[in-house]
């Protein structure tokens, strides 16, 4: 798989350390605050993906994104390294990824092999995303959340966006959300420096 290329100033790699560390340390104040549409919409107003306004994405974002879609198509979990380079180490998944997080994720995956993380990403990245601000950098201070859904209350969505969620998530899990009102499935974040910053289930 080609490597994109990038080329961060190093106040904008500060910047995205900054915000990783932050996640990191207000990790369940941040989970509540994606997965929480209350909270979303009373305090980080988030931009919604509508049919006729999907947020444009900065030209890291979308390097990022097609890296990581090029290495989920490949099939082979061990792609993802080259992103992981790209990115400076892994994103969050919600998991102790110790030394080897090729390893650790084929452990987590049901199939052994990775695989399902690679579908789940893909049909995540597939998605139009969300924007939320966060941070005081007024250049780089959005997070790109995909799906659109993560930050949607899921008990007002249009009949469009019902489909999108049966797109994403079993029959069984769909209901389970509709009941909670709120994601529960894989999301995923991107800085709008282009550093991945997390992709996991939501609790």
């Amino acid at each position: 798989m080609a490597t994109p290329s990038k080329v961060r100033s190093g106040s904008t790699f500060e910047n995205a350390r900054r915000i990783t560390t932050a996640l990191s340390t207000l990790r369940h104040f941040f989970i509540i605050l994606v997965v929480s549409a209350t909270s979303l919409v009373y305090v980080l107003r988030p931009a919604f993906a509508t049919p006729d306004k999907t947020p444009t994405l900065p030209p890291h974002v979308a390097e990022l994104r097609d890296a990581i879609l090029s290495a989920a198509r490949t099939g082979r979990i061990e792609e993802l390294k080259t992103v992981f380079d790209m990115n400076g180490g892994a994103p969050e998944f919600g998991i102790a990824l110790g030394d080897d997080p090729i390893k650790a994720l084929k452990g987590y995956s049901e199939d052994g092999e990775g695989r399902e993380i690679l579908a789940g990403l893909i049909e995540t990245l597939e998605m139009a995303p969300a924007t939320i601000p966060f941070g005081n950098d007024l250049e780089n201070n959005l997070v790109y959340v995909w799906p659109y859904l993560a930050v949607r209350p899921l008990d007002t969505l249009t009949p469009a966006e019902d489909v999108d969620l049966y797109r994403l998530a079993s029959v069984p899990k769909a209901t389970e959300m509709h009941e909670k009102k709120r994601w529960t499935w894989w999301r995923l974040l991107i800085g709008a420096d282009g550093t991945w910053l997390l992709f996991k289930r939501g609790e």
